[in-house]
């Protein structure tokens, strides 16, 4: 009777810990390798953009298409570009991305897959470059911005901060 009832309240335990931790768990991105605060960051990042796993929902927000899709073999891609012009100044602000980054689905609707921060060059006026999330911003001068993607919601296995993701394509839509 002991050894069940140890056994039961481990499980209860194991299940309460994680109703608790569930919702930082998700595979693949967090926990991630960066550390517990870049994860307190992914996950306000994500709590921030949920809503706009609905493009209606970001395009109510100010954002607005950008680009077509976006790849580069071998590398992957980077999906559809959508935009908040307004928040590209000098500033970075870790819940309010530049970019939202989607992906077509074969039956035409699009899915989030992460963000991007962008701050105009001219717009910085340190020497170092802008950093969110720990991370450096990558300097594109034809672009004439920094940039850093973050695929928060879809994993990329070259890495959190990857500009390009192998999962992420464009010719075929996803299904």
């Amino acid at each position: 009777m002991k050894s069940n009832l140890r056994t039961g309240m481990g499980a209860l335990l194991m299940m309460s810990s994680a109703l608790c931790l569930g919702s930082e768990i998700v595979p693949n991105i967090l926990p991630s390798e960066f550390g517990a605060e870049v994860d307190r960051d992914i996950k306000s990042v994500r709590d921030a953009t949920a809503p706009f796993h609905s493009l209606e929902q970001a395009k109510a927000a100010g954002y607005e298409q950008e680009t077509d899709c976006m790849e580069k073999p071998p590398e992957g891609g980077m999906g559809y570009h959508f935009t908040r012009r307004e928040l590209r100044d000098g500033t970075l602000e870790l819940n309010k991305p530049e970019v939202l980054v989607y992906e077509k689905r074969a039956d035409g609707s699009f899915k989030l897959n992460g963000v991007e921060y962008l701050v105009p060059i001219s717009a910085w006026k340190h020497s170092d470059p802008p950093t969110v999330m720990g991370q450096p911003l990558k300097r594109f001068d034809r672009g004439g911005f920094f940039f850093l993607h973050a695929w928060i919601w879809e994993h990329s296995p070259s890495g959190l901060f990857a500009d390009w993701n192998p999962r992420v394509k464009c010719s075929a839509p996803m299904e």
